[in-house]
């Protein structure tokens, strides 16, 4: 009988298991497109950044 309660917790234990899987599953492919979004937009910001960085480098002559 011990043996076939540690059986079903451990069921138990992989079904919560699996349902935060699938979940986490679900948010990311959720989540998946405006990260696409906010990803282009974050490589825009860099670039401009970059940009900015390279103008402020260089002092300009009085």
């Amino acid at each position: 009988m011990f043996d076939y309660e540690i059986h079903q917790f451990r069921a138990a234990e992989l079904a919560q298991e699996a349902a935060r899987h699938r979940l986490v599953r679900e948010a990311r492919k959720a989540a998946a497109p405006r990260r696409r979004v906010l990803g282009r937009e974050g490589a825009k910001a860099r670039l401009t950044a970059a940009r900015t960085r390279a103008a402020d480098r260089y002092t300009r002559a009085a």
